[in-house]
Formats: C-alpha cells, structure tokens, sequence
C-alpha cells in the first residue's frame, strides 16, 4: 500500500497539477472557477479567477500556464463527495487560455476550430516543438451528449486543428518519451488509446475505424480521467469508481499495477521532487492533494525544469 502524504484540503475539485521547480504545485480548482498555487506549506493562493471550468494545465515554452476550460459543470454532493455531472446553467462556452503567473494575466487562445466550438477542454500536453495537444471531453445537456475529439495547436494563437474525430468523451492525454506515441484516454468505456504519431500535429490512423485497437481496456468497473508517464514510459491513468491510479505498460497493454487511493474521485498525477519520484495525486472528491513516493522517476515534461 502506498502511503500517502497530504498536501492540501479545501480545495474545490482540484485538477491539472504541475509540480514547479520552486517546490509549489499549480493546479486548477474546477468547481471554484481558479487557477491556484500550493505552497510547500500547504497554504493555497489564487493565481487567476478564469471561471467556467478550468480543467486540464501544462507549463508552456514562454513560462505560462496554459490552461483547458470546459466551460462549467453543474456540480451536486454525494456521499460527502462535490461530484460534476452535467453542462452548468452558467456555461461560458469551451475555451484554451493562456495564464501569466507573475501577473495573472489572462487571453483567451481559442475557442472553436474550422467554425465548430470548442465544447469542454479537457487535458493538454507539450510537445518538443512547442505545440500542444488537447481533449474535448464534451459535455451533456438537456437530451444530448456532445462528441469529443482532440486537438493540435500552437501557443500564439496562430494554430488550431482537429485531429481526431469522433472519440467518445476523450480526457486524459500523454505522449510518449520520444514523442512517436499519443496516449488518449476514454472516459466512460475506460480504454486507453496508443496513436502513432507522424509528425507534429500528426497521427497515423488506420484506413479504417473497425482497425482501431486500443492498448488497454479495464476487465472492471471503473472510469478513465487524466494522466500522466512515468520515467518508465508507463502510462498513470487516474482513475474513477475504483478510485486510484491505474498503471499500464506502453509495450503490450498488461496492466502493472493499480495503487489505490481514498477517493473514488481521482483524477490527476504529475511527478515532482528529486529525480522526479514524488507522485502528486488530486483526490478531486474529497478536495485534496496528497502526495507520495512513487517506484520510479516521472517522465520529465517539456519546459518543466524541475
């Protein structure tokens, strides 16, 4: 059993952490509408009030925080869990937004592609190039569930393009080591995508959609959320219901091992500290950070001096 440090509590459905060389954690606060900073201390300051739903956040090459905002979820209590459930009254509309972390500053990068609106971004990785890759996790409202897809575009505005179309409620997104794999993970069917990636911005698929194989896909009962890769190349799939991080192997799918947590609304990892093995976890349900000592290294992120 893993044990488990906390960092925070209070933190309402807290997302996206990024683990700062300062010893900070940046992270999202999906439910209180903030991008905030964890101090080493465990005391919390609001770097930027985005509202909607901030979700997924990646350190970008200019030092900003680049962050996935769904827009806004209704949120309800179950259980003494805060739990989401469908597109909020107050929807502000699917948007990627830059955020200055000396100032606060926020610009709206993209809100829709090619004419089609972005819906609820999810997560998002760098890569090498600057570019980066993103979800749309999709929303439902009313009578109707959205379809989701992923994104490539470039941090100064100049780039956005649809690459994969449809995929069903995509949310947690990694690349591989050497850049030549995209890792997708799906919600609600809980597989885990492995695409071959061509060129920045590029993925090879197959001539056909019954050719589709996923690298992983759970024998129980549980939900898919964000992600991250361990120095390993394993893929760190927070996971839902069966609360905790499921860890697959990239070479043949087999599932390494699953580590448990206390919240069955787990949601994110990212690696920090020494050599990268300290393992921050957000427990979104219960509003914690906890951390722990992970087996190996995480994979060290593009722009992220830690």
């Amino acid at each position: 059993m893993m044990q488990f440090r906390e960092i925070a509590k209070g933190l309402k459905f807290p997302e996206g952490p990024i683990a700062m060389p300062d010893g900070s954690v940046v992270l999202v606060e999906i439910a209180r509408g903030t991008l905030t900073r964890v101090g080493t201390n465990g005391k919390t300051e609001v770097i930027a009030d985005l509202g909607g739903g901030p979700n997924g956040a990646a350190l970008g090459p200019d030092g900003a925080v680049y962050v996935c905002n769904n827009g806004g979820f209704h949120y309800g209590e179950a259980a003494g869990l805060l739990v989401p459930g469908d597109r909020s009254r107050n929807y502000s509309g699917g948007r990627i937004e830059r955020v200055e972390l000396d100032t606060g500053r926020v610009d709206v990068l993209y809100t829709e592609c090619s004419g089609h609106k972005l819906n609820a971004p999810n997560d998002i990785v760098f890569d090498s190039n600057g570019g980066f890759w993103f979800t749309d996790f999709g929303h439902d409202h009313d009578r109707v569930s959205d379809r989701g897809a992923v994104y490539y575009a470039r941090p100064d505005g100049s780039l956005i393009r649809e690459v994969i179309f449809p995929v069903h409620r995509p949310n947690g997104i990694g690349l591989s080591a050497d850049e030549k794999t995209l890792y997708v993970a799906e919600t609600f069917t809980c597989r885990l995508w492995a695409f071959p990636v061509s060129a920045p911005g590029d993925v090879d698929m197959p001539s056909t959609p019954l050719a589709l194989q996923p690298l992983f896909c759970s024998p129980t009962f549980k939900f898919f959320d964000s992600l991250g890769v361990d120095g390993a190349g394993n893929i760190c799939v927070a996971s839902l219901v069966d609360g905790g991080i499921t860890v697959i192997s990239p070479r043949d799918g087999s599932l390494v091992e699953m580590v448990s947590t206390d919240d069955p609304l787990t949601t994110n990892i990212c690696f920090g500290g020494h050599d990268l093995k300290t393992a921050y976890i957000t427990l979104s349900g219960t509003g914690r950070l906890v951390a722990c000592d992970w087996p190996r290294g995480g994979l060290k992120l593009n722009f992220l001096n830690t």
